[in-house]
C-alpha cells in the first residue's frame, strides 16, 4: 500500500496489515476531504478496493458509514462490503444505496478502479449543471485534455440497471462529470484519484470565477495536448499524487488525528 509515515498505527488484531493499512489511508483521506470543504452533510463517498491479499478472488471495498459526517470517519467504522452490497465485518453502521450502486459498478466495471471519489461541491455541480460543461480555459482545465467524461443525469443512483450506461459513459476516462450532479475520480491508488479531482475541482472553480466576470479565452487543442502531456501529477513514475496526498495528511495529523482510532 506504502502508505505514509504518518498513518503507521498497530494493526488490530484478527485483522491484515493490508487492509488496516488501506482503513488508515481512507480515513485519513476523508479527513481531507473535510479540511479542504469537499462535504455535503453524511453525503457522498470515498471507496477504496481492497487489495488482492486482502480479498482473494472477490471484489471487496470499504465505505463511509452512512449517517456519520466525514469529520467522524476512522479506520475502525469503515465499512467493508462485496459487491452485492453486503456487508462482511460485522458493521452495525448502514450504507448509502446510492453510493454503493454506483461506486460498486465503477469497482467492479473498471479494472483499474481501485480508489473511486465522488464530490457535490458548488463549483462541481455548477459546471456539471451547465451547457457545455468544462471549457478548456484555464491552466487545470488544460491539463485535463481527452481525460475527461461525461454521463447524463438519471436521477438519484440507485438504480443498477444505470451501471452499464455509467460504464458507457467513463469510456475509462478517469476524471468524469456526472451531468446535473457531482464531479467523480478514479484511480490506482488513493492519492491518484485524488490528484485528478483536485484538478477537475480547481478548474471548475476557475471556470466559474472567470464566466462571472466575462467570456474566457480558450486555449488551443495542441497547447491542452502538450499541457496534459507536460502535467507529471497523474503520471505513476512520479508519485501519481502522493506528495501532495501525503502534505494534506500531515496537516490533518497536525490538526486532529483521531480518524486513526
Amino acid at each position: 500500500m506504502n502508505a505514509p509515515q504518518s498513518l503507521e498505527t498497530p494493526v488490530p488484531a484478527g485483522m491484515h496489515a493490508d487492509e488496516w493499512a488501506a482503513r488508515l489511508e481512507l480515513a485519513a483521506c476523508y479527513r481531507v476531504f473535510h479540511h479542504l470543504g469537499w462535504t455535503e452533510l453524511i453525503y457522498n463517498h470515498i471507496t477504496l478496493r481492497l487489495p488482492d491479499s486482502v480479498s482473494g478472488t472477490e471484489k471487496q471495498f470499504l465505505i463511509n458509514p452512512f449517517g456519520l459526517h466525514y469529520s467522524e470517519v476512522t479506520a475502525s467504522n469503515l465499512v467493508k462490503i462485496n459487491m452485492q452490497g453486503e456487508v462482511l465485518d460485522g458493521s452495525k453502521h448502514p450504507v448509502n444505496p446510492a453510493g454503493f450502486v454506483l461506486h460498486a459498478t465503477i469497482h467492479g466495471g473498471i479494472e483499474g478502479a481501485h480508489c473511486v471519489m465522488h464530490t457535490h461541491t458548488t463549483a462541481g455541480v455548477a459546471v456539471a449543471s451547465l451547457q457545455g460543461g468544462l471549457q478548456q480555459s484555464n491552466f487545470y482545465s488544460a491539463q485535463l485534455h481527452g481525460m475527461l467524461a461525461y454521463h447524463d443525469f438519471e436521477g438519484i443512483t440507485i438504480h443498477a440497471e444505470e451501471g452499464p450506461r455509467v460504464i458507457a459513459s467513463i469510456n475509462n476516462k478517469p476524471a468524469v462529470i456526472l451531468r446535473n450532479h457531482g464531479l467523480l475520480s478514479w484511480g490506482a491508488t488513493v492519492p491518484h484519484a485524488f490528484a485528478i479531482l483536485w484538478t477537475l475541482q480547481r478548474a471548475c472553480e476557475i471556470q466559474a470565477a472567470t464566466l462571472a466576470m466575462g467570456a474566457p479565452i480558450e486555449v488551443p487543442e495542441a497547447i491542452a495536448e502538450k499541457c496534459t502531456r507536460d502535467s507529471l501529477q497523474f503520471d505513476p513514475r512520479h508519485g501519481a499524487g502522493r506528495d501532495v496526498f501525503n502534505a494534506l495528511v500531515r496537516q490533518v495529523d497536525r490538526i486532529d488525528a483521531s480518524y486513526k482510532g
